[in-house]
C-alpha cells in the first residue's frame, strides 16, 4: 500500500513493515528542503501497526547529500537560498533549520525500529539520514563522509549525537573535521555499520534483519529500545530503576494484571 509518493520520497506499507525509498537516482538521491518535508510527512503517515521502518534508495548511491544547486547563485527553485536564509532574523533562521531537522528525528521513536540499507555514497545529509536510523545494513561499496565542515558549515541535521554515540568523540571529530570517506569495512569495524554484505545481497540481508526484529514481542522491543536510548543520560542507579520499572510493566502485561 502506497501512502506517499512525491519529491523523491516513496512510502509503502505492508503489514508491520514500512519502506521509505529515496527515488531520485538520476541525481544520486540528492536532498532538498522538499525532500525533507516529504520525509517528515512520511513519519506522520506511519500507521500505528508499523513496527519496522526500512529506509532504502534507488540507484547506485544512497544519497549524495544536499543538492549542490543549493550552493549556486540561483539556488533551488521555490526554496530560500542560503544567502536569503542567512539574512533572516534569528528566530526565523532557527525555525527554518528546526523544520529541516524534523525529517531526521522520527526514525528513533520508541515504537518502531528503523533500518537503513546503504549502498554507494552517503555524504553529508545522506550520512546524517543513515545515522538517523537505529541500524545500518551496508553494501560493500558503501562510503560515508561528513563534508559540512569542509564547506564552512556544521552537521546540523541531528547527525552529531548518534555519530559520537557510535564511534566516540575523537573518531567523530576526525571524521567531521577531515571530511574523509569511511568505507564499509571500516564502518563495520568502528560501529557505524551493523552488517556489511555484497551489494547484490543488500536487500536480502535487510529483509533477514527485519524478520528477526519482528520476531521479538512488540512490547518487549519498545521497552528495550527506550531503556537503551536513555542509558547514556541516566546514572547507573537511575538506569537500574528504569530497568525495574520496565520489567514490572512487562510482567504485569504478560500476566494480564492491570495497573
Amino acid at each position: 500500500m502506497t501512502l506517499l509518493d512525491k519529491d523523491g520520497v516513496h512510502l509503502g506499507v505492508k503489514d508491520e513493515v514500512a519502506t521509505v525509498t529515496l527515488t531520485n537516482p538520476a541525481r544520486r538521491n540528492a536532498q532538498t528542503p522538499a525532500t525533507w518535508r516529504a520525509l517528515t510527512e512520511a513519519g506522520r503517515l506511519l500507521p500505528g501497526s508499523v513496527r519496522v521502518v526500512v529506509l532504502r534508495a534507488e540507484g547506485r548511491s544512497f544519497s549524495a547529500g544536499l543538492d549542490r544547486q543549493a550552493f549556486t547563485v540561483e539556488g533551488i527553485e521555490g526554496e530560500l537560498d542560503f544567502q536569503e536564509l542567512a539574512r533572516r532574523p534569528d528566530a526565523e533562521l532557527d525555525a527554518a533549520i528546526a523544520g529541516y531537522q524534523e525529517a531526521f528525528t522520527w526514525w528513533r521513536r520508541n515504537d518502531i525500529v528503523s533500518v537503513a540499507a546503504v549502498q554507494g555514497h552517503a555524504i553529508g545529509a545522506g550520512f546524517q539520514l543513515a545515522l538517523a536510523c537505529d541500524l545500518r545494513v551496508c553494501a560493500q561499496d558503501a562510503q560515508f563522509a561528513m563534508r559540512e565542515t569542509s564547506l564552512g558549515l556544521v552537521p546540523d541535521l541531528t547527525g552529531t549525537r548518534p555519530l559520537v554515540s557510535l564511534v566516540g568523540y575523537a573518531r567523530a571529530l576526525e571524521i567531521c573535521a577531515t571530511g574523509r570517506f569511511v568505507h564499509a569495512d571500516e564502518a563495520e569495524r568502528i560501529g557505524l555499520a551493523n552488517i556489511v554484505v555484497p551489494g547484490d545481497e543488500l536487500d536480502a540481508a535487510t529483509a533477514d534483519l527485519t524478520a528477526a526484529l519482528l520476531a521479538a514481542p512488540r512490547g518487549a522491543l519498545i521497552e528495550t529500545k527506550a531503556l537503551l536510548r536513555g542509558a547514556v543520560e541516566r546514572t547507573y542507579e537511575e538506569q537500574r530503576a528504569a530497568e525495574r520499572a520496565a520489567q514490572a510493566r512487562r510482567l504485569r502485561e504478560l500476566a494480564g494484571v492491570g495497573e
